[in-house]
């Protein structure tokens, strides 16, 4: 629709002129083409689905114990040994 709207702009406008109107006139339109195909391919509008949803689980106590594995002082050793911030599924277990 916006594009017909812009072709007939254009040609109204070239109408009252020797200059071709409807050329400048297709730079911002392409532009906004550009721009909506853009934002509808990055945003995946078309495809969203509600995550909320479709992704629902039923919450359970949360099992786990805590104990020290060391200290860090200063700025030399910027890690834990022994961290397991990247094993979640070994931290946090739930109860059978």
């Amino acid at each position: 629709m916006a594009a017909a709207l812009v072709a007939h702009l254009g040609t109204v406008l070239a109408a009252e002129g020797d200059v071709p109107v409807w050329l400048l006139l297709l730079g911002p339109a392409g532009a906004v083409g550009v721009y909506v195909g853009l934002y509808q391919y990055y945003r995946n509008t078309g495809k969203s689905h509600s995550f909320e949803r479709e992704t629902r689980v039923t919450a359970q106590p949360v099992t786990g114990q805590e104990r020290k594995v060391d200290e860090v002082k200063g700025t030399k050793k910027t890690s834990i040994d022994g961290a397991n911030q990247g094993d979640h599924r070994e931290r946090v277990q739930r109860l059978p």
